[in-house]
């Protein structure tokens, strides 16, 4: 069982960058990374680049590992065997899920603002 992924070297930066502008921890920034790919109807593109940071499994799941892999698996509507969930898959949605981060937040330009569309409210 492998405890550790490596994010690509963009993502790293991304990661970087979008920490300094939040105030948001890389293992926050990477669930809401994961929450945003698995939106997505297609399966995110086979990470070929790791030399980024690497994480740690339990920064970035905790004690809800399982949820991570249920929420994957449902996705990809199929089983997902260990070795492949992660790190590849898991960081397939981290390194797809971080490029649709950095665009929200971008297009919004404020963090105030990608929290609310992130909740999907109305400035409540």
């Amino acid at each position: 069982m492998n405890f550790r992924l490596k994010t690509s070297r963009e993502t790293a930066e991304k990661l970087k960058t979008l920490q300094s502008h939040t105030g948001l921890t890389w293992n926050v920034l990477c669930r809401l990374a994961i929450a945003l790919s698995l939106k997505e109807a297609d399966m995110p593109p086979v990470v070929t680049n790791t030399f980024g940071v690497e994480i740690h499994r339990n920064t970035l799941t905790g004690e809800h590992d399982a949820v991570y892999k249920a929420l994957i698996q449902q996705h990809a509507l199929q089983t997902i065997r260990e070795e492949d969930y992660f790190p590849d898959l898991f960081n397939q949605h981290i390194e797809r899920g971080i490029r649709l981060l950095e665009s929200e937040y971008q297009l919004l330009g404020s963090y105030d603002k990608l929290l609310i569309s992130l909740l999907n409210v109305e400035g409540r």
